[in-house]
């Protein structure tokens, strides 16, 4: 067997395997005499049929299998020996003239190598690093939040301000005529214009109206309407709305009792309190909202600051024939433009964590695993459990592979958001929920 690999460029090359008859046919020889004792042919005992029938009816398949099996073995042996950075698998080039009744066999596999690349974490365009502010608005708005949940619903003759109401939706989707029925806090109402609809309308009146812009947030008209969710964003169709109920959310007063509720006996003793807590809380949530922004910027900032080629061509070849579903040219294509910046991160990733030697141990994963279990029972009010009573749990998730994979990768994104807050210059900036909300998703 003889094993060569020929560089077309930087980013491609060929492996040629050649496979003698000698390196299979031992093998083969020992299946057949195998096949010969235990073969069982009409009009010949068994063990008795002659090797002539036996090598005519298996040898051939028996060649092909064990050609296989050699060239697999061969394939990934050498990859390994030759430390070669590949993408994808190799991919086998198809020959014409290749036959199965020859005695020596040459195949040929196409290879899509890892690029050469340095990373510069010397950033001359600083990353924006947002530390998101509860300002009063924010709280504000989370005040008047928990005072609903601890308020009272009050009936009323007609709708007012701040009211809520109940009611029966009718319109056209996908074809078909839909009535859905919804509660409705007018403060989810965009504009004057619309509020004005509402303003003053008693039980068994029938509103029509369009549902664009009917909403500040289009997930509301999604809820309100049970749409899909990509159907909600630009809905436009006329609707009825039939009002049933009338009602007003009495808010619950600011005293001893409703912090009590909140907060735990005594925990706070006013107003102001309150606000702080509610500010505390907050910005240690918005933490975990900025640090993925920041990755995602780190990310960005690097796939376009640090160049290099892919063997596109070969990457989309592979993309077509190579992996389970086999995919049009089209397709592959269109995968490979979708997939690209992706793989040029992980790429970039790869580099960075073997050149900081930046790694996980399986203690280290135990540990995040640990906290993320803790967390989890706490939701359910379960605290101050027993190492003894987590390890089960621990030990379960861990025998999951599919969530250590889940783990191991939120794990090393967390090592690498450090990383990079340590390595890459950045800026801080202040800015409010709101703010932040708008720039992240415009």
């Amino acid at each position: 067997m003889n094993i060569t690999k020929n560089d077309i460029d930087t980013l491609n090359a060929v492996i040629t395997v050649e496979i003698d008859k000698k390196d299979y046919q031992e093998k083969v020889d020992k299946i057949l005499k195998d096949y010969k004792k235990t073969a069982s042919i009409p009009g010949f005992r068994k063990g008795f049929v002659p090797m002539g029938m036996i090598k005519k009816q298996y040898e051939r398949s028996i060649i092909v299998d064990e050609v296989n099996k050699l060239l697999q073995d061969a394939l990934n042996k050498y990859l390994s020996e030759e430390k070669l950075d590949i993408l994808g698998q190799p991919l086998p080039k198809p020959d014409e003239n290749f036959s199965w009744e020859d005695e020596k066999f040459v195949f040929d596999f196409e290879l899509g190598m890892t690029p050469k690349f340095k990373i510069n974490l010397d950033t001359k365009k600083k990353v924006t690093l947002n530390n998101i502010v509860a300002d009063k608005s924010f709280i504000d708005d989370e005040l008047i939040k928990m005072r609903k949940q601890y308020g009272k619903l009050v009936s009323q003759k007609e709708v007012v301000e701040d009211g809520r109401i109940v009611g029966d939706f009718i319109f056209e989707y996908k074809g078909a005529q839909k009535e859905n029925n919804a509660t409705i806090d007018l403060d989810q109402i965009k504009g004057k214009t619309n509020l004005k609809k509402f303003l003053g309308k008693k039980v068994g009146d029938v509103l029509n109206l369009k549902t664009k812009n009917l909403f500040k947030d289009d997930h509301d008209l999604m809820h309100a309407l049970l749409l899909d969710h990509d159907d909600a964003h630009g809905f436009n169709v006329p609707v009825s709305f039939k009002i049933t109920e009338v009602s007003k959310m009495e808010l619950a007063e600011l005293n001893q009792d409703f912090f009590d509720k909140l907060m735990g006996k005594d925990k706070v003793k006013s107003e102001k309190d309150l606000r702080e807590e509610i500010k505390k809380s907050a910005e240690k949530q918005f933490q975990n909202q900025t640090d993925q922004q920041f990755l995602n910027a780190s990310s960005d900032y690097l796939i376009e600051n640090t160049k290099f080629d892919l063997p596109s061509e070969f990457l989309k070849k592979w993309l077509r024939v190579g992996t389970e579903k086999e995919l049009s040219q089209e397709e592959a294509v269109a995968e490979y433009e979708r997939s690209e910046k992706g793989l040029r991160y992980q790429l970039i990733e790869g580099q960075i964590a073997k050149e900081h030697d930046i790694k996980i141990t399986y203690d280290e994963l135990k540990a995040f695993a640990k906290e993320m279990v803790t967390a989890q029972f706490m939701q359910y009010g379960q605290q101050h459990l027993s190492d003894e009573m987590l390890q089960p749990v621990i030990e379960n998730v861990l025998s999951n592979q599919e969530e250590t994979k889940r783990l191991s990768e939120q794990l090393m994104s967390q090592k690498l958001l450090d990383f990079y807050k340590e390595n890459l210059k950045y800026k801080k900036k202040d800015i409010s929920y709101k703010e932040f909300v708008e720039a992240s998703y415009k």
